[in-house]
């Protein structure tokens, strides 16, 4: 692949390990080649680099498989995930797992990266729709545009919601950043 190919979550093979790219950034100065400033995450290991690449120079594409796969269970220091079709059960370390713990919900459908038949990473949709287990009542006349209050849902993340948000209420959430998005109607 070509340095110009590489975007936020980009897989790439560096000496046989293979790295996802966490943070990416195009540099071009006054004069000269253009630059890619990337911080890259070793799949395996959970190591951060930063690199740097100039315009033209080409990279190992990581032989990187996604299979769809439903999240069963979590044993504190492991999650396990079950292929639909053929019954087979990967378990992934919570390191690997990472703040995407938060979002784990019953029988949710995950993508699972293997990397060489081995699970290394785990790529989950853009948004989840949770339930809210305990929220702060709101303030009457606390009104003032923006406001927010502290909630937890299920799995016992808290998140910052709008007032009227009530407990039992269903909520839309960005899975990248962790930020409520809306209230959703059942």
């Amino acid at each position: 692949m070509d340095v110009s190919d590489l975007r936020k979550n980009a897989k790439l093979e560096i000496d046989g390990q293979p790295y996802v790219v966490v943070d990416f950034q195009f540099v071009k100065p006054g004069k000269g080649q253009g630059l890619y400033k990337c911080k890259i995450k070793n799949m395996i290991t959970g190591a951060v680099l930063d690199r740097t690449w100039r315009s033209g120079e080409r990279l190992e594409a990581a032989n990187v498989e996604s299979r769809k796969m439903q999240y069963l269970y979590s044993t504190g220091e492991s999650f396990t995930f079950m292929d639909s079709e053929t019954f087979e059960q990967v378990e992934l370390a919570a390191d690997i797992v990472g703040s995407d713990a938060n979002f784990l919900l019953d029988n949710l459908d995950c993508d699972i990266l293997f990397y060489n038949e081995r699970p290394v990473g785990l790529s989950m949709s853009s948004h989840v729709v949770m339930e809210i287990v305990e929220a702060e009542p709101g303030v009457k006349g606390d009104t003032a545009t923006g406001v927010t209050k502290q909630a937890k849902v299920s799995t016992g993340y808290e998140i910052q919601v709008p007032l009227f948000i009530k407990v039992g209420e269903r909520v839309k959430i960005d899975t990248r950043t962790g930020a409520y998005v809306e209230r959703v109607n059942n």
